[in-house]
């Protein structure tokens, strides 16, 4: 692929551009710059560089906007725009604009939220609206010029919050949890205590994540967890249930007292079917 082109000055001036070699990273341009002036020395000059594309990692939470941009270059000098779109368990979109025909077409790309930001030929960028977990994937621009290709490119990860709860259990115990979150939150307690965390990976990426913690200690008597994530910290507090021991009873007193109570219920019991059936009697 060669293009060539000429700036005439009061000096005859030639700049000569040509596409040495194009590879999938990189796009190699060679320039000549020569200096013709009549009946003087004449000079020449060449450089050549490299033209690669830019990959962006790229975090979007879920339920807004996101635009992504191509490369920066004059879109005078373009004459075709080509979006790329790499799905999960989706055939490759391609959404493209071309400059001579102002044509806009589209191969695979079914999903509407995804589309130009505006017109193509003004701003080529494109915009996904709302942003849902189905978006996370690989995205690239391509602006095909007379002198070579220019590539931008973005790994687009979709982030989640979770929904944070926290419940108290018997025996001074707390469950916090940060439900179906992307990528997974981190939990911590205050006051430190004996906890146990686990992960829950769902199939559409997203993690739940629960830390079980227990407090011997009975001078504690309120816990706060703490969740952590991308989208935002939280912090929900709550007060612990008592155990059997900050009562002040032992188990076997708490035994001798349900025995009691048993009793008790029982002999109310046998003293009202007693009175039941006397009535009985006396109507006969």
């Amino acid at each position: 692929m060669n293009a060539d082109f000429y700036v005439n000055t009061i000096f005859y001036s030639k700049i000569t551009c040509k596409v040495v070699f194009m590879t999938a990273s990189c796009t190699m341009l060679w320039i000549n710059l020569t200096n013709e002036v009549p009946y003087h020395n004449s000079f020449s000059l060449s450089f050549s560089f490299c033209v690669c594309p830019v990959n962006t990692s790229l975090t979007v939470l879920m339920g807004t906007k996101a635009e992504l941009c191509c490369s920066p270059i004059p879109l005078t000098n373009v004459v075709l725009i080509t979006w790329e779109i790499i799905l999960r368990d989706r055939p490759t979109c391609k959404i493209s604009y071309k400059e001579d025909t102002n044509e806009i077409t589209k191969n695979n790309c079914t999903d509407e939220r995804i589309t130009w930001a505006s017109r193509p030929d003004v701003n080529p960028e494109l915009q996904i609206h709302p942003v849902a977990l189905s978006h996370d994937g690989y995205y690239r621009c391509q602006m095909a010029t007379p002198y070579g290709n220019f590539d931008h490119g973005y790994r687009l990860q979709v982030s989640v919050c979770p929904e944070v709860t926290l419940s108290p259990v018997k025996n001074r115990t707390a469950v916090c949890k940060a439900v179906a979150g992307k990528p997974a939150a981190q939990v911590s307690w205050a006051p430190v205590g004996d906890c146990v965390t686990e992960q829950e990976h769902w199939d559409n990426g997203t993690v739940t994540v629960w830390s079980t913690c227990h407090w011997p200690d009975s001078n504690v008597s309120a816990v706060t967890c703490s969740v952590s994530h991308l989208c935002g910290n939280k912090s929900i507090s709550q007060r612990l249930l008592p155990d059997f021991r900050d009562l002040g009873y032992s188990v076997s007193s708490l035994l001798i007292i349900c025995y009691v109570k048993l009793c008790l219920f029982m002999v109310i019991l046998v003293i009202v079917g007693c009175i039941f059936f006397k009535n009985i009697d006396d109507c006969r």
